[in-house]
């Protein structure tokens, strides 16, 4: 004989405080789909709304002030003696090659080569230097982090000459005066430097404050070898005050100007200035 079920008499107060919770619980699930729901749109209609803004130098111009306060940030943070860390040589990373923009053709003879330098001090044409005439300059030798703007990072050791030694040898020509002085008054040359592979492939833009501070280098050698040939060689940029896209390959002409100079990939949509 089986036992017979007796059905449980709930309290009529305890009844009414479960079916107010239920109603309230049925509410707020409502409530929170209805809100998920509008999130999504609004995250799908501020996407579209985004990408649908009048470009300002290839970016939405959102994006591009988004980037010009990075920038600005950057400017800010920079000085001439504020030095990138530097680290030993039980630091250095494994050499990682990174596109090869400008620097694809395959019958380029490095033998062969030599660089450009227009507006140069003196000079009524531009001046044409080969790696020796390079390597007379004094040699320097750091081992500086290499950031990517796709967010990985390489320690390097550089071996070239400083940029500002070579500027002092090669000077632009002055905005005032009659003789440029590199050190003592750098404010007195133009506001940028352009360099450009041999095929003109890649080219970068760089502010004179950056491209005179004290790490930044023409080098002929990474971790102690000669530059092979997919990492630019005969001479290629070090510069860690900026991002990976600023320190061209192959440089195959160095231009001093007044004028902003172009920049490959400001042209996609990055932003210019490019500093750490």
């Amino acid at each position: 004989m089986s036992e017979e079920q007796v059905p449980v008499k709930i309290p009529a107060d305890l009844k009414r405080q479960n079916d107010e919770v239920e109603s309230a619980m049925r509410h707020l699930s409502r409530r929170s789909f209805i809100w998920a729901g509008i999130a999504s749109l609004g995250a799908y209609g501020g996407i579209h709304w985004l990408a649908s803004r009048l470009e300002d130098n290839g970016t939405p111009w959102p994006f591009r002030r988004v980037l010009d306060a990075n920038e600005g940030l950057a400017m800010d943070y920079f000085g001439p003696m504020r030095l990138a860390p530097t680290f030993s040589k039980s630091e250095l990373t494994e050499l990682r090659q990174n596109g090869d923009e400008g620097i694809n053709d395959e019958d380029f003879d490095p033998t062969q080569w030599k660089l450009t330098v227009n507006n140069v001090f003196g000079h009524d044409s531009p001046v044409q230097l080969t790696l020796d005439d390079i390597k007379r300059l004094p040699h320097t030798t750091q081992i500086t982090e290499m950031f990517c703007i796709e967010g990985w990072s390489i320690k390097v050791e550089w071996t070239g000459v400083r940029f500002v030694d070579f500027v002092e040898k090669y000077p632009p020509n002055p905005i005032r005066g009659d003789k440029p002085d590199v050190r003592g008054n750098p404010h007195d040359l133009p506001s940028y430097v352009a360099m450009l592979t041999p095929n003109e492939g890649y080219y970068v833009g760089l502010d004179m404050a950056s491209a005179l501070h004290p790490q930044t280098l023409l080098c002929f050698e990474m971790n102690g070898e000669p530059l092979s040939v997919d990492h630019g060689a005969p001479l290629r940029l070090a510069i860690p005050v900026k991002y990976g896209v600023k320190n061209i390959k192959r440089i195959g002409t160095i231009t001093y100007s007044s004028e902003k100079p172009k920049d490959y990939w400001a042209e996609q949509g990055y932003d210019w200035y490019a500093g750490l």
